[in-house]
C-alpha cells in the first residue's frame, strides 16, 4: 500500500504548474480555463497568470488523480467534481462535455491559520461591537445563518462563529465537501458521499441528518444548505435543537428566507406553503449576511432578527447591525461604517437574566431610537459579553 504521504505528494505533482500558487499564503482563489488560461485572486484582485499546463491531457490526469484521492470518478458520465485537496482546498471541475473548451477547474484555497473573529475584525470585517454582540447570540444557542454571495466569506464566519460555542458541548458537522474546521474539542464530522456508477452506497445530506438526530447533537452544523435537507434543519430548529449554524447562498437577508423556502418545498415532505413560512420563521433567529464588495474586501453587511411570519405582511425582518456606505478612500477601497440600529434582539431579557450584557454603543443607539424595553442591561450585567463560551 503506497503511505499517504507519497500519494499525496504524488497528486501535487499533478498540479505543477499551479503548486506556487497553492504554496502562496495570501492567494485564495485558482481558476483554470483550460489548460492554457490560469487566474489567481490575491488580495481580493483578479490576476491572469503565465502558468499553464503542457496539455488538456495533463490537465486531466491531474483532475483523475484528484477524483481518487477523494473516492470518485470524473468522465464524460461523471463531468462534475467535487473534490479536497490533502491540504484542505476545495475544488470544483467541470470537465468536457459539460464544459466544451474545458476542464474548467476552481480551487478554492483555505487560510491555514485558524480564522477567528478577532482576526475578522482586525481585517475590518465587523466591528468589536458586532462582535461581541453576535457571541452572546451564539452562545445563548440561537439558530443562525450565515448568508452571502460566492466568495464572500460564509465558510470563514462560519468557522469563527463556532469559537463561541461553549466548550462542554457536543457538536456534529455535516457537510457535502468538508471544508468547516471548527476548533473545538468535541467534534463529530460527518461527510455525504456520492454512490457508485450504479448508484450504490450513495449517502446524502439529508440521510446524515436524520442520523445525527440520534446521536445526541448540542449543536448541529451544516456546512452549506443545497436542497431539500432545508426543511430538516428547520423542523430540527424547531423541535428543541438550538444554536444550529449553517450557511446559504443569498444577496440580502430577505433573500436567504425565500431561497431557504425554495429549497425546503425541494424535499419528498408535502407541507401547506403557509405551514413552511410560519416553521421558517419560527426556527431562523439570526441571519447574518457577508458581502464582498467591487474593492476585493469581505464584509458582514447585515446582522438582522427574523421575528417570525404573518400572513399579510410576510417575513418579519429587523436589521440589528447595518453596514453604510461612504464611497471610496484615495487607494480606492470603500469607506463604511458597521454600526447598531438601535433594534434590540428579542433575546435582550434572555441575556440580561444570564448576568450579561450587549456592548454599550448597542444600548446607546437604542436609547436614541427610543426602544423602551430592554434598552438597559441588569445591574448586575458584566457588560462584558461572553468570551468564547467560557463561563
Amino acid at each position: 500500500m503506497i503511505p499517504k504521504e507519497v500519494y499525496e505528494e504524488t497528486l501535487l505533482s499533478f498540479l505543477a504548474p499551479v503548486r506556487p500558487f497553492l504554496d502562496d499564503a495570501k492567494v485564495s482563489e485558482i481558476m483554470i480555463n483550460g489548460p492554457n488560461q490560469i487566474f489567481i485572486e490575491k488580495a481580493g484582485r483578479l490576476i491572469l497568470t503565465d502558468a499553464r499546463f503542457p496539455s488538456v491531457e495533463a490537465l486531466n490526469s491531474a483532475l483523475r488523480n484528484i477524483a481518487q484521492f477523494v473516492g470518485k470518478m470524473v468522465d464524460e458520465d461523471h463531468p462534475i467534481l467535487e473534490a479536497r485537496l490533502p491540504d484542505g482546498s476545495r475544488i470544483e471541475a467541470i470537465v468536457p462535455p459539460a464544459a466544451p473548451d474545458g476542464p474548467d477547474v476552481a480551487i478554492r484555497r483555505f487560510f491555514k491559520e485558524t480564522l477567528t473573529v478577532q482576526r475578522l475584525v482586525e481585517f475590518g470585517s465587523m466591528t468589536p461591537e458586532a462582535a461581541l454582540f453576535l457571541e452572546a447570540l451564539v452562545s445563548l444557542k440561537q439558530n443562525v445563518v450565515v448568508a452571502g454571495g460566492t466568495g464572500s466569506g460564509k465558510t470563514s464566519l462560519l468557522n469563527a462563529l463556532s469559537g463561541f460555542i461553549p466548550d462542554a458541548e457536543r457538536i456534529v458537522i455535516i457537510e457535502d465537501s468538508r471544508e468547516v474546521q471548527l476548533q473545538k474539542q468535541h467534534v463529530v464530522q460527518l461527510e455525504a458521499r456520492p454512490g457508485d456508477a450504479k448508484g450504490r452506497g450513495k449517502v446524502g445530506i439529508r440521510d446524515l441528518f436524520r442520523a445525527t438526530l440520534r446521536m445526541r447533537p448540542d449543536r448541529i452544523v451544516v456546512g452549506e444548505i443545497r436542497g431539500g435537507e432545508a426543511l430538516d434543519l428547520v423542523q430540527a430548529m424547531t423541535s428543541g435543537h438550538g444554536g444550529c449554524l449553517t450557511t446559504v447562498h443569498a444577496t440580502y437577508p430577505h433573500d436567504t428566507l425565500t431561497r431557504l423556502e425554495t429549497m425546503a418545498l425541494m424535499s419528498d415532505v408535502e407541507l401547506p406553503l403557509s405551514a413552511l413560512r410560519v416553521q421558517l420563521g419560527s426556527a431562523i433567529n439570526i441571519i447574518v449576511q457577508t458581502t464582498r464588495l467591487t474593492d476585493g474586501t469581505r464584509k458582514v453587511s447585515h446582522i438582522s432578527e427574523v421575528r417570525g411570519y404573518d400572513a399579510q405582511e410576510g417575513f418579519k425582518l429587523v436589521d440589528l447591525f447595518l453596514r453604510r456606505y461612504e464611497g471610496r478612500d484615495e487607494r480606492g477601497y470603500m469607506r463604511s461604517v458597521f454600526e447598531p440600529t438601535g433594534e434590540l434582539p428579542l433575546c435582550t431579557e434572555m441575556v440580561h437574566s444570564f448576568g450579561m450584557a450587549f456592548p454599550a454603543a448597542v444600548y446607546e443607539a437604542a436609547r436614541a431610537r427610543g426602544a423602551g424595553w430592554g434598552a438597559e442591561p441588569a445591574d448586575d450585567a458584566t457588560g462584558r459579553g461572553f468570551h468564547g463560551g467560557q463561563h
